[in-house]
């Protein structure tokens, strides 16, 4: 068993040479092309790349779809590299092998009913699953080794040498992993979970981790966005670990880092405001001393001096790109350079000021009381109000248990942020960057940092510092083959320490991820009371006044431009160019979401060849599945009157004869559809709840 620890050193001849895997956490993507993949970005907002069967690095990508309109998976490389930044791969004249292994699990199953933020340890102890009763999923199931057996485990897969592969199924499991646990092979509703991805090596040694499908099913009907009994997806995470054996005397190095595997990223070159990378960061100065001069001891350094173009220019930029995802007329102002965000002069003092007067201070964790800052809307004074900034919902706008109505920066970006504006700041585009790998931040930083209510591709847990060895590394429980004889564990949480098993990154997110993800886009948000979100009843709905807000429009578009420029193009897509649209439109459920969410566009700069002036479309639609109808008000209201003004209504044709008379790329769509063992979902009788945000409009 290798004991626990994030980088092995080693001694060759007199110099001390320390190796680590880049990057320490890597995020994979699920896709449905069978026979396509990309690879992950290498810096934030950057686009995928192209890659050959093996995984070798080509261009950046072109389609993200292949013939079909399936999505291609996005593969994680992972490299190693030592500390003066060489990298070492099978070509390097000291190295005779690198034998990867990797464990990934999903233990949505068998965990605690999704609950917002309660079971978040921040907040205390008492916040703590079993002390707020929360419900586990899948009840019924009471015995520990039955619900191990929720859990899907493959168990590690090992791969060595050049263009070699292995699969995450359980035809394939290791004979001395005894642990092994698949979902049922047939199920009810949807697509039953055969594998949760594969390992491929380049022509170099180098490792790429590919992630599921993106199949969900389960046997009993859907009952809500956050988890339904039964139901297993293949999302996972878990350890990617590296032995490299030399041929110069030096001794065996063993390494360790994590693999996430999400959701597809819709719209990867538009970057959360707060992203995951941030978070991280924030995890590792507040905690961990990252940053001394900056912070130590958690309490930040008040003469510390920003650089504008590594800590601010960031948020800005990222503030100026919501506007191609969402309508967020009121934070354009903040991306304007209204005046000159780079001068630090006293006489630019005061409009620095203002602009950091918009932005909300970051709740007080250890204050119990909801009269926080993130509970208030705007900033106003008697006769003028504007709405604080960024204009998202917080962490839990939905439930009126820990109360976070609205977002804020996380602490160190805000507090970077009032440097700023203190004039505390250095205008230098060759900074000093902090002391974390740029490819450890950019592989997170493409991630839902904040908020988290749960999250995209993780939830609260990753702003824990107990999850961590260091900062950016996630505190592996046990090692390499250690969990032959007790198994992954389908209750213990990671958070009151420990460290992490494969499983427990993903494990609070809602399982089908696609039923969130269709629910979780807009919020209406109560800016009255800070004591209460919803009102009482069977039904509750976000208590009136409210305001209309959004989650995470990087990762879940809502407001999104038209982007066809062929004729051909508009008669399928039944919109001129350049219209703005709801992204989602014609997927009208969750249950639809769980079949067809690979039939959503990918948001694209049409203009990526001239920095500064984006152009942000939809690309890559799979306009043949849906109906268009132009349906007058008249048929609504019944008054004949009504019938000037029409309402673009799209929707899934139930023929599938229909939608295979199309065309040829229709019938490539409807071939997959057919292929698949998917079966019809059912909801609960009485129907399903109402959406976090109250409404079903679109």
């Amino acid at each position: 068993m290798l004991k626990r620890i994030e980088e092995y050193y080693i001694t060759s001849n007199t110099s001390k040479m320390s190796f680590s895997i880049k990057p320490s956490i890597g995020v994979a993507r699920l896709g449905n092309s069978p026979g396509q993949f990309c690879l992950s970005p290498d810096q934030i907002g950057g686009l995928p790349y192209e890659a050959d069967a093996y995984g070798n690095q080509l261009e950046s990508i072109e389609n993200f779809k292949d013939a079909a309109g399936r999505v291609r998976r996005q593969g994680q490389p992972f490299k190693v590299y030592d500390d003066e930044g060489n990298e070492l791969t099978l070509d390097s004249p000291n190295v005779v092998s690198m034998e990867w292994s990797v464990h990934l699990a999903n233990k949505k199953a068998a965990w605690y009913n999704y609950s917002e933020l309660q079971g978040n340890m921040l907040y205390g102890r008492e916040n703590g699953y079993e002390v707020q009763g929360v419900p586990l999923r899948n009840p019924n199931v009471t015995q520990l080794s039955d619900r191990q057996q929720l859990i899907i485990d493959p168990g590690p897969r090992t791969v060595s040498g050049a263009c070699q592969s292995a699969e995450f199924d359980q035809a394939s499991a290791p004979s001395d992993y005894d642990r092994v646990s698949f979902p049922p092979s047939t199920v009810e509703y949807g697509t039953a979970i055969q594998t949760l991805g594969s390992l491929r090596t380049d022509s170099s040694g180098r490792l790429i981790v590919l992630g599921g499908y993106g199949n969900a099913g389960g046997n009993e009907p859907l009952t809500s966005y956050g988890g339904s009994n039964t139901w297993h997806d293949d999302i996972s995470d878990g350890p990617v670990y590296c032995t490299v054996t030399f041929n110069d005397g030096t001794s065996p190095v063993n390494l360790q880092a994590w693999c996430i595997v999400g959701s597809p990223d819709f719209a990867p070159e538009i970057v959360n405001i707060s992203n995951l990378s941030d978070t991280m960061l924030d995890v590792g100065v507040r905690c961990f001393d990252l940053v001394p001069e900056l912070c130590r001891g958690g309490t930040f350094n008040p003469n510390y001096r920003a650089n504008f173009q590594r800590d601010i220019l960031p948020i800005i930029n990222r503030i100026g790109r919501y506007q191609w995802v969402a309508n967020v007329q009121s934070m354009a102002a903040f991306a304007s350079n209204i005046f000159d965000f780079s001068d630090n002069s006293q006489q630019n003092e005061a409009r620095r000021q203002g602009y950091f007067s918009y932005f909300r201070r970051p709740d007080d964790k250890s204050n119990p009381s909801n009269d926080q800052p993130q509970q208030i809307l705007n900033l106003s004074d008697d006769e003028n109000y504007f709405p604080m900034m960024p204009l998202n919902s917080g962490s839990n706008s939905v439930s009126n248990d820990i109360i976070v109505k609205f977002l804020s920066l996380n602490e160190t970006q805000y507090f970077l942020l009032g440097q700023w504006a203190n004039g505390l700041f250095d205008s230098d585009p060759n900074y000093d960057d902090f002391p974390i790998s740029s490819m450890d931040q950019a592989a997170v930083g493409n991630c839902v940092g904040l908020p988290m209510c749960p999250g995209i591709e993780v939830t609260w847990s990753v702003q824990n510092p107990t999850i961590y060895s260091s900062p950016y590394v996630i505190f592996d429980q046990v090692g390499k083959g250690g969990y032959n004889s007790s198994g992954l564990h389908p209750s213990r949480d990671e958070c009151y320490g420990g460290g992490c098993e494969p499983g427990d990154l993903t494990k609070r997110m809602a399982c089908p991820w696609q039923a969130d993800f269709f629910q979780c886009t807009i919020q209406y948000i109560n800016f009255t009371n800070p004591d209460v979100n919803k009102t009482d009843g069977d039904n509750p709905v976000p208590l009136p006044p409210t305001y209309y807000s959004y989650w995470w429009p990087p990762q879940s578009p809502w407001d999104v431009l038209t982007g066809e420029i062929t004729i051909a193009g508009q008669a399928e897509n039944h919109m001129p160019a350049g219209q703005q649209m709801n992204y989602a439109r014609g997927i009208n459920s969750f249950v639809q979401m769980v079949e067809h969410w690979s039939a959503l566009a990918f948001i694209k700069d049409n203009n990526a060849g001239f920095p500064g002036y984006p152009y942000f479309t939809e690309t890559e639609r799979n306009n043949d599945l849906f109906t268009f109808q132009d349906v007058p008000v008249g048929q609504i209201s019944g008054n004949s009157d009504d019938d000037e003004t029409h309402i673009p209504v799209f929707f899934i044709e139930q023929s599938t004869d229909k939608i295979k008379a199309k065309g040829d790329k229709a019938g490539l769509m409807l071939d997959y559809l057919e292929e698949r063992a998917f079966k019809p979902i059912a909801v609960r009788e009485e129907g399903l709840p109402v959406p976090k945000s109250g409404t079903r409009r679109r």
